[in-house]
């Protein structure tokens, strides 16, 4: 057998989670009198996976405290041989598991389970995200009238939007905490949350409807002066100064880059 092949063969035994050897591969492995070749396989194989199901549980930590140990062992180890790594680096392991959750789990577990996974996966990707220069107060100082009437901004690379339909980021944050996390609760209305980086650090906040909306609104194409125009209807006469306020924030916690 070529190296490529063993190498191949090796790989193979490794990913698909199935501990019997491959005769071929065996017969290509050299063994002791102290490890025979079996045992080193298979030694090698279980601490692949150990590694594996670390890496989950460093990825989903409020899940696997939610889960419990056991459980979430169960899941990861079915998640991994249904997804096995095919990525060099392992930060990319977890990345479909809010999908394998979809067609793993019945309900009523499966929704909040996905919501959890979901925005745990939330911060690795924004921890990850690209580099951009966020628009800033700074700059906003120095606007002339014309620039305020057309500023049009987008969201930076990093930040995920979130819709959510349980207590999730509760139960997120009691796992944070090493607290007792809360029963499951159905939201009586979908709840916006931002997950994101700012100066090096992932950040996340809840956000009320009105200014979820409002911040969709500019970052779907709107300009300044729209949104001034939309806000209107709810803050009258405080339209202009609301939008300025909203701006103001969204703008010192690094939401928002130049269109």
């Amino acid at each position: 057998m070529r190296l490529s092949a063993q190498q191949q063969a090796l790989e193979r035994y490794l990913a698909t989670g199935d501990s019997v050897i491959p005769p071929e591969l065996l017969e290509q492995i050299q063994g002791s009198n102290t490890l025979p070749a079996a045992d080193g396989l298979m030694i090698y194989h279980n601490a692949y996976r150990a590694r594996l199901l670390g890496v989950m549980r460093e990825d989903f930590p409020a899940l696997h405290r939610w889960l419990g140990d056991e459980s979430f062992a169960q899941l990861a180890t079915a998640y991994i041989s249904a997804w096995p790594s095919r990525h060099f680096s392992l930060r990319w392991l977890g990345e479909k598991l809010p999908q394998f959750i979809r067609g793993y789990i019945a309900e009523p577990q499966r929704s909040p389970m996905i919501e959890l996974a979901t925005l745990e996966w939330a911060f690795t990707l924004a921890f990850d995200a690209p580099d951009t220069e966020p628009l800033s107060l700074d700059v906003m100082s120095r606007f002339s009238a014309d620039d305020w009437v057309n500023l049009r901004v987008c969201l930076t690379p990093s930040v995920r939007w979130l819709q959510l339909q349980h207590n999730t980021v509760g139960m997120w944050v009691a796992a944070k905490a090493d607290a007792d996390i809360p029963a499951v609760i159905a939201l009586s209305a979908p709840l916006d949350c931002l997950v994101w980086r700012h100066e090096l650090v992932c950040q996340y906040r809840t956000l009320e409807p009105g200014e979820a909306s409002a911040l969709r609104l500019l970052t779907d194409g709107g300009s300044f002066a729209s949104l001034c125009q939309d806000l209107v209807g709810m803050h009258g006469e405080q339209a202009p100064m609301q939008a300025a306020i909203w701006l103001k924030q969204w703008v010192g916690e690094g939401l928002l880059e130049p269109r």
